[in-house]
């Protein structure tokens, strides 16, 4: 980290009367779960236009004959991206706590 990230990190810590270790890990976490709640947004979003819980339900919607791929072949990739974002994300905010 630079020196005045440094600087910036001691100084916040010592105005919170907190350690700097702590105010990492709330600050990590804060931002884990910004993006955390942003990347279930958008699954919401895409679930919801095709009536779906997840990437697993939309491929079998595809078999069985109830979903047009070629109008939506692009949310599944989307979907099964941030599918996959969110477990990682869940898996980094259990790291930090």
């Amino acid at each position: 980290m630079p020196i005045q990230g440094m600087e910036m990190l001691s100084t916040v810590a010592h105005a919170l009367h907190i350690s700097e270790e702590e105010l990492l890990r709330q600050g990590l976490r804060r931002v884990l779960e910004h993006h955390l709640r942003a990347v279930k947004a958008e699954i919401f979003e895409i679930s919801s236009r095709y009536g779906i819980s997840s990437v697993t339900e939309m491929e079998a919607r595809y078999r069985d004959g109830t979903l047009e791929e070629a109008d939506s072949w692009r949310d599944l990739q989307r979907l099964d991206h941030l599918e996959y974002t969110c477990e990682r994300l869940v898996q980094l905010l259990e790291a930090v706590a």
